[in-house]
């Protein structure tokens, strides 16, 4: 085998038994106790966060009224995990309708709603979101995470603590 087949044949392997792993860590956690809790109707906003809700910082919530008063209906910031990224798995944030799923999990701050659906939960407890603006880029971004053990430098993509 040429040197670059080998290589491309090696790491082909790597990234394939990666999603593998990715795949088995999201369905244990699909099928786990906490998963399958009820979820609470919103996050209280107490000075001192727990590892029981999502947290929204005070720049998201600003970020959030702007972008619902130019819009003509609500809209909810959707927060879920996903696999992939360069560490393992990825957050995906979307701007949705006022419409959420029996299993979502609903956290509200000044009548901002965060959205999480109940499997992205188990990677999210006591997570923080804010809204970061930078010379390359604005975004919501996960500050703070107890879950992850590590991440990339964009802040999109982390590693679960096993």
């Amino acid at each position: 085998m040429a040197p670059r087949t080998l290589i491309l044949h090696r790491l082909t392997a790597h990234f394939a038994g990666r999603i593998r792993q990715n795949q088995r860590l999201l369905s244990s956690h699909f099928y786990s106790s906490t998963a399958l809790e009820e979820a609470p109707s919103s996050s209280s906003s107490s000075s001192s966060p727990n590892l029981d809700g999502v947290y929204m910082t005070d720049t998201c919530v600003q970020k959030m009224k702007q972008l619902q008063a130019s819009e003509a209906q609500e809209k909810l910031l959707r927060l879920s995990v996903e696999t992939g990224g360069c560490s393992g798995f990825q957050y995906v944030f979307d701007l949705v309708d006022d419409k959420t799923n029996p299993d979502d999990r609903v956290f509200e701050k000044e009548g901002v709603k965060l959205v999480v659906d109940n499997i992205s939960y188990d990677f999210l407890k006591g997570a923080t979101v804010d809204y970061v603006e930078e010379l390359i880029r604005s975004a919501f971004q996960v500050t703070e995470n107890p879950s992850a053990v590590q991440g990339c430098s964009c802040k999109s993509s982390f590693m679960v603590k096993l």
